[in-house]
């Protein structure tokens, strides 16, 4: 059990609202806390129940400061394991700030940032990535990240880590049994035993490995950008998944001079729209920038919607442009379909053939002044990006790039081991291996942590959680 000194902070934002809550913990937490609350009806502190809320006021130097609900809560069923109160004040800025001075004058320590959580893994509540997963809960920009948020906090990832860890241990253990006793323990026909053993943890953790790309865009959105040439409806387009009128739109060509970012959530997905310059070759300084910029986007997006002016047709720039986009993941899209008779391409429309480096990109057809065609491109997107799955609540996926390291160095060791035994290297040498994987899965969850670690994980923590 972690003791330390009394900690408290505004567990609220600092700003006008309906209520504003003060967070108290630690083991004075009940004598600070009685020392400025009043209860109403003139109960003792130590009368009133753990889990229960109480009417009263603040009192600080023999005055009033607020009319205040006062929660008490005993160890060890709290978030930090810890005795803790909340008061709840009227959620005026310099009202809050008064009550907290108070509770600080009566001996409690304003809190680190991230210290309640800090303390509430300290003393074994949760795991460094349930702690972790407390800050991905509160930055949600999606009802997808919530969920992935939600079963790392309830424990899941965990579960998975300790699960592969305790097998990892288990052949460790053999081996080092065998070592010391090798009387009563043979390690014969051991090698063959080891064999799918690492090998099923490698499959689970390379599967955990590949998840963290999905992982990462449904944390942290996945960054698109509008390109094409000018007039070709990028402005248009950004408009009609917006459903606003956020870029200016017109008839002339590069109005567009600049990129302009917004972000949009397609059915959980979110998406880091940027609307860029129109692509073409220019002498203009000003629309050169703005082109440079585009390109730029370009080559830093997770994807890219490309535009084909349809009743135009593809150009020799549309080529040149697509062909500098290969690797990339793209998605051409043919617009202004309500200016074109027929469903025919914009091949026969005696325009220029598609690039052979453009054949494997998916393609859709819309209208961005009509929006025909914006809810199947929402749908393209989505299902390029998420498996169905995701949505079923099953998979466990790695969001957090210090999780995706730690596997990876857990791979690397366990790929030594998988070597080592083609190798018919010594079982005390694969040890080593074994136990360097182990120790790797342990950070992840805070079974083996350096103290920089944990501290730099918190610090990122707002004061008062």
């Amino acid at each position: 059990m972690y003791t330390g000194d009394t900690i408290a902070a505004i567990a609220t934002a600092l700003s006008p609202a309906g209520i504003n809550i003060i967070r108290i913990s630690g083991d004075k937490a009940f004598s600070v806390t009685s020392s400025v609350f009043r209860s109403a009806r003139g109960k003792n502190f130590s009368d009133i129940p753990s889990g229960t809320v109480t009417y009263g006021f603040v009192e600080y130097n023999g005055e009033v400061i607020d009319e205040v609900m006062m929660l008490k809560m005993a160890a060890p069923h709290t978030y930090t394991r810890e005795d803790v109160t909340e008061i709840h004040t009227h959620g005026g800025i310099l009202v809050t700030k008064r009550v907290l001075e108070a509770i600080l004058a009566a001996g409690a320590r304003l809190a680190e940032s991230g210290e309640f959580t800090k303390r509430a893994f300290l003393n074994g509540r949760i795991d460094l990535s349930q702690a972790e997963a407390v800050m991905d809960i509160i930055g949600s920009g999606s009802d997808l990240a919530r969920k992935n948020s939600m079963r790392q906090l309830r424990g899941d990832l965990r579960a998975v880590i300790d699960d592969i860890r305790e097998k990892i241990l288990q052949e460790t253990a053999y081996i080092e049994a065998a070592l010391d006793d090798p009387e009563h323990i043979s390690l014969d026909g051991f090698i063959d035993a080891l064999c799918p053993v690492v090998d099923s943890v490698l499959a689970r953790l390379t599967d955990l490995l590949y998840s963290f790309e999905t992982g990462k865009i449904i944390r942290d959105g996945l960054n698109v950008v509008i390109a094409g040439r000018p007039n070709a409806g990028k402005s248009s387009l950004l408009n009609a998944l917006l459903k606003e009128e956020r870029a200016i739109v017109t008839s002339v060509a590069g109005t567009t001079r600049d990129t302009i970012s917004e972000s949009l959530d397609i059915g959980g997905l979110i998406l880091n729209l940027t609307d860029t310059a129109g692509i073409r070759r220019s002498d203009d300084l000003v629309e050169s920038i703005g082109i440079d910029r585009a390109r730029k986007a370009a080559n830093e997006a997770q994807l890219i919607l490309y535009l084909i002016d349809t009743p135009l047709g593809i150009t020799e720039e549309d080529n040149e442009n697509l062909k500098s986009f290969a690797g990339k993941r793209v998605i051409l899209i043919y617009n202004k379909d309500d200016l074109v008779v027929t469903k025919d391409t914009a091949e026969n429309n005696g325009s220029l053939k598609l690039s052979p480096d453009a054949s494997g990109f998916s393609q859709v057809r819309i209208s961005a002044l009509t929006g025909d065609g914006i809810e199947e491109l929402k749908a393209m997107i989505k299902n390029m990006f998420l498996a169905g799955s995701l949505e079923s609540g099953h998979d466990i996926l790695i969001t957090n790039v210090r999780h995706a390291e730690h596997i990876r160095e857990a791979i690397n060791s366990l790929e030594l081991v998988r070597s080592g035994i083609r190798e018919g290297v010594q079982e005390d040498l694969l040890s080593i291996d074994l136990i360097d994987a182990y120790k790797a899965l342990g950070m992840i969850t805070g079974e083996e942590y350096r103290d920089d670690l944990a501290d730099k994980i918190f610090s990122s923590f707002c004061m008062g959680k």
